[in-house]
């Protein structure tokens, strides 16, 4: 289900330093850049939806989004991305994934949504996934001055301000760091569905 309130921001600015440097979310999974997968997975549920990248914008030209750059110099993080999403929405929440989890829930945005928190997040298998999460636009000045009081850490940030975990079973959010990790996805686009 499709949020209208809702804006989805796709993180592609990291280094993929274990992945040996590049855009990771532009490595080719299963014959189509694993960006094109996550768009996939997340477009449905957003009304509108942009890539936070740093450099060249050209490089995404071919996924027909807007690419929004970090808003705060130096590389900060994830939390900075998140930053860039909530100064650049058009709508009063954000949701934000990686670009290199291929296999996100399709009710991912309406669960996150329905935990009735200020923030929330994701948690898969015991672990939480602090920059999968959803934030409300209102809170881009608080989030500014964090980050330039040296926040790094998205968790600890989110949890300042009363963030709820949301659970799903399984793995929804493996996300692809190193060529390893890129091999065992490609293993699971070819496993059959359960049925």
């Amino acid at each position: 289900m499709s949020r209208a309130d809702t804006c989805g921001v796709i993180l592609a600015g990291g280094l993929s330093r274990r992945m040996g440097g590049g855009d990771k979310p532009l490595r080719e999974l299963g014959g189509r850049p694993m960006l094109a997968r996550v768009i996939e997975r997340l477009a449905p549920q957003c009304a509108e939806l942009a890539i936070n990248a740093n450099g060249d914008p050209a490089r995404f030209a071919g996924f027909g989004l807007p690419v929004w750059p970090d808003t705060l110099p130096g590389h900060p993080g994830p939390l900075a991305g998140i930053l860039a999403a909530l100064e650049s929405s058009p709508l009063p929440w954000v949701a934000t994934v990686t670009g290199d989890a291929p296999f996100l829930p399709p009710d991912l945005v309406e669960r996150l949504h329905a935990s009735g928190a200020a923030l929330a997040c994701a948690a898969s298998a015991g672990r939480v996934h602090p920059p999968v999460g959803l934030w409300p636009r209102r809170l881009a000045g608080e989030l500014r001055a964090a980050i330039l009081d040296g926040e790094r850490r998205v968790g600890a940030w989110a949890a300042r301000h009363g963030v709820a975990t949301v659970e799903w079973e399984g793995d929804p959010f493996f996300n692809v760091n190193t060529p390893e990790e890129l091999a065992e996805a490609a293993r699971r686009l070819r496993e059959p569905p359960p049925s």
